[in-house]
């Protein structure tokens, strides 16, 4: 039985480098050539230097793994906190039109994009990411952590560059609405950035998720707002204002209902 055979025994599907030299006892040179010619058969690829996964038949095509079942042993590899974010997040929890065609991972520090075969994977700042709550999903290879509705949909608010624009984030939380809970969102909301918080009420009013917007009003009021914009990139000036949010609306917002 090859080392490879060995591993997929084990149910394991991604190995390093390192663990390759150990286990086959040879020099590195040599290790690392035959990983090459593995490589080059499209018997496994490296999301990361030193980081191999397994690429069975069926995922040939894709020239790797999905990411969905090589990133938390990646992440593990790397010591990197992290979480599925933005539109992949409100994917798994059913929110999306079409599903991403690039996982969207939030870390704690920048990293370079993932690339393995056709697969891509985003990496995203956000500096206070460990104090985010997740859920756990199991995948065929690991356990995947994932941002809570409610905090996908401030995140969503708060990178609209990276989430298709407003028009897509509405369209989003439109689904995004029937599973967030109202309790977790005003928890949340308390410790996100408030100009998130505050576009967030805007759009949940915009595609009438009243009941969920209404409950930031006390969370809004108690951390004085003022005024911003809602797309972020735009000038405000000569922008209309809405008063109850303290948004001015200086892009129009279109979902798909």
């Amino acid at each position: 039985m090859t080392y490879i055979e060995e591993l997929q025994a084990q149910g394991r599907s991604t190995f390093t480098t390192e663990e390759a030299v150990r286990a086959l006892g040879g020099r590195v040179p040599a290790v690392r050539a035959a990983l090459r010619r593995l490589k080059a058969k499209g018997a496994i690829a490296d999301p990361h230097r030193g980081f191999h996964v397994i690429v069975p038949p069926e995922y040939r095509r894709l020239g790797c793994l999905p990411a969905e079942h090589f990133v938390p042993d990646l992440m593990r590899h790397l010591a990197e906190p992290y979480y599925v974010a933005l539109l992949s997040a409100a994917a798994h929890h059913g929110a999306a039109h079409q599903r991403p065609q690039v996982l969207q991972l939030m870390l704690a520090r920048s990293r370079r994009p993932i690339e393995c075969g056709s697969v891509q994977v985003e990496l995203i700042v956000r500096h206070d990411m460990a104090l985010t709550p997740v859920v756990e999903q199991n995948t065929p290879r690991g356990i995947l952590r994932i941002a809570t509705p409610e905090a996908t949909a401030l995140e969503l608010t708060g990178y609209p560059g990276h989430s298709g624009g407003l028009d897509n984030v509405a369209t989003v939380l439109v689904d995004l609405a029937e599973v967030i809970d109202a309790d977790a969102l005003m928890t949340e909301a308390q410790r996100a950035p408030l100009a998130w918080v505050q576009r967030l009420g805007y759009l949940l009013e915009l595609v009438r998720a009243h009941e969920l917007a209404s409950c930031l009003d006390s969370v809004i009021a108690e951390r004085r707002p003022f005024l911003v914009a809602l797309l972020p990139s735009a000038s405000m000036t000569g922008a209309p204002t809405d008063s109850r949010w303290r948004v001015a609306i200086n892009s129009s917002v279109e979902p798909d209902l």
